[in-house]
């Protein structure tokens, strides 16, 4: 029951939700979801950890990158089909939208040069 919890939990959060949104599409670093969604790094931080926690998200360090991705596979049956659900919730919901259309604009050099 731990596993279903702590996914259910990860999944209570309007910003977690919009993470998982945004990394439908592609894989991005903390720099671009913070400015994708107004937070503090820290913060952004904090909601990528309780998502790799739950088993939905995994990352890759690319040189001094950390690229986060959508699990492709997880050791909690309840992540995968919840992934597997999310794909096709949400997608007309105007706060995503909005972010989705962003996402080609968001730029880790221009953003980090700022």
């Amino acid at each position: 029951m731990k596993s279903f919890i702590r996914v259910m939990k990860a999944l209570s959060d309007p910003s977690r939700i919009k993470i998982i949104k945004m990394l439908q599409h592609k894989e991005l670093c903390v720099c671009e979801l913070t400015a994708a969604l107004g937070l503090a790094q820290p913060t952004v931080s904090k909601h990528l950890k309780q998502l790799e926690d739950a088993g939905l998200v995994g990352f890759e360090k690319d040189g001094t990158w950390v690229n986060y991705r959508l699990a492709a596979e997880s050791e909690s049956p309840y992540a995968e089909v919840m992934l597997g659900q999310l794909r096709e919730w949400l997608d007309d919901d105007k706060e995503i939208v909005e972010l989705v259309l962003r996402l080609p604009s968001l730029d880790r050099q221009r953003i980090t040069a700022a």
